[in-house]
């Protein structure tokens, strides 16, 4: 069997370029030499090339995250190239990068989620409106935007301002939710007509850290992460099923992870992540692990749904 020719997307122009480039690399190291023959390209550099050796290419893994890499437009600049992808296309990635358009099908969908208000950077804030209607604390952050930057939670309403000003740096748009105080879980799933729900995590950052964010997801040691979740097996199988539910109504393909808080005996679930961290290390992987597959087998598992539902396998 002749190797796939394989374009590696990693780095691009996003906040969180620095992590794509690590994720890159670890992919790089765990693909099968003997499967595929790679090529590296990074979308901040590297885009004519990739157009030029377009079909000289099989395949696209794309590591990428953030805007112009998780959002649609890799995804449509690949489709208009005639390169499969792992992942969802231009209309799941772009809906499921949109915090406020997730929250939206969540609803649509019975999927419970935080209650929210959402400004635009034109309005002029009311922050005693806010804590009126949603409490303290409160969740603040851009729409569009991953890996928590541009995150705050306000415990006060003379710091709600400052915290909107900061989510204004990264987009127009701003989600201002209720703090919903719990266990931080997540939940992967892996396929396309049928689904397999993988082991849920537990999330457990540094007590050091209010929650999840950017420092507590990429410093070593910084949360301790367990797997599969030391919740009952009725939670454990309701967050699956949020999981498999999210994915089917935001039209998700190939692989997602949501993301839920457990308060007591209630989920809510935050968001959804199409291109999810894809070091070894990362919550995916992890989960995969659990469920049986090294991190190699879960990228070829990936290509693998990809091709199928690309004809091409």
């Amino acid at each position: 069997m002749s190797k796939i020719n394989l374009a590696l997307l990693s780095g691009g122009i996003s906040s969180e370029r620095e992590v794509s480039i690590k994720g890159g690399d670890q992919v790089f190291e765990a693909l099968d030499k003997a499967k595929y023959t790679i090529t590296r390209y990074d979308p901040k550099f590297d885009l004519e090339r990739l157009v030029s050796d377009a079909s000289e290419l099989d395949f696209a893994l794309i590591i990428l995250h953030g805007p112009y890499g998780e959002d649609g437009t890799v995804q449509g600049l690949l489709d208009l190239l005639n390169i499969p992808y792992q992942g969802s296309g231009v209309l799941g990635s772009a809906l499921a990068m949109d915090k406020l358009f997730t929250k939206q099908i969540y609803e649509i969908a019975g999927i419970p989620s935080p209650p929210y208000v959402v400004i635009k950077n034109t309005d002029e804030p009311a922050p005693g409106a806010y804590v009126e209607k949603l409490g303290l604390p409160l969740v603040i952050k851009p729409v569009v935007g991953g890996s928590s930057i541009g995150m705050s939670i306000v415990k006060n309403e003379e710091g709600i301002e400052k915290a909107i000003m900061l989510a204004f740096e990264n987009d127009d748009t701003v989600l201002i939710e209720s703090f919903i105080q719990g266990l931080e879980l997540t939940g992967g799933v892996l396929g396309n007509d049928d689904l397999l729900a993988l082991p849920i995590i537990e999330i457990i950052p540094d007590k050091k850290y209010e929650y999840f964010d950017y420092e507590a997801k990429y410093t070593p040691g910084a949360t301790q992460e367990v797997c599969p979740a030391r919740i009952d097996d009725a939670v454990a199988e309701k967050a699956k099923e949020y999981a498999r539910l999210a994915h089917k109504a935001l039209g998700l393909s190939d692989y997602s992870r949501t993301d839920m808080i457990l308060q007591k005996d209630r989920i809510y679930v935050l968001e959804t992540n199409t291109i999810p961290g894809m070091t070894e290390t990362s919550l995916i992987p992890l989960a995969a692990k659990a469920a049986g597959f090294t991190f190699t087998k879960l990228l070829d598992k990936l290509i693998e749904l990809s091709m199928k539902r690309n004809g091409k396998a």
